[in-house]
């Protein structure tokens, strides 16, 4: 008869209260998507796990309000906000889309004390396109 082995937790993995507060974050991603309709921030440490987002409907903005730059402005805060409090010091931005909030949610993270290492632009641009369709006869 062997001994059953102690299980932590109720699934047993080991992990014990709340999943978001156990991580100390000095260096991240900050991902930028800025379309016309909406402007979505994402924080992500270096890996690519997703530590925060916040979008410009999350944000308390409805309708066409969510693409202005004051609304991406108010996303970038609040997506800043919590990592700053788990310890991010550094991070590199990530902006992709042709939106009016590009530059509002990039005027957002500098101003919140966050060193940036670098701004990269990553919109897809089409490069010749995909090929045509076949011409029917």
């Amino acid at each position: 008869m062997t001994k059953p082995i102690p299980r932590i937790g109720s699934r047993g993995n080991g992990r014990i209260g709340s999943r978001k507060n156990g991580r100390r974050i000095p260096k991240g991603l900050i991902h930028v998507q800025a379309s016309f309709n909406n402007t979505i921030v994402t924080v992500t440490d270096v890996r690519g796990r997703v530590v925060s987002w916040s979008f410009a409907g999350t944000s308390g903005f409805k309708g066409t309000r969510r693409g202005t730059p004051f609304a991406a402005q108010a996303a970038a805060r609040n997506a800043i906000r919590t990592v700053v409090d788990q310890g991010m010091q550094r991070a590199e931005v990530m902006i992709k889309g042709p939106g009016l909030g590009r530059d509002a949610a990039l005027r957002a993270i500098r101003r919140s004390g966050i060193l940036l290492s670098f701004v990269r632009d990553v919109t897809p641009m089409p490069h010749n396109g995909c090929r045509p369709p076949k011409k029917g006869v």
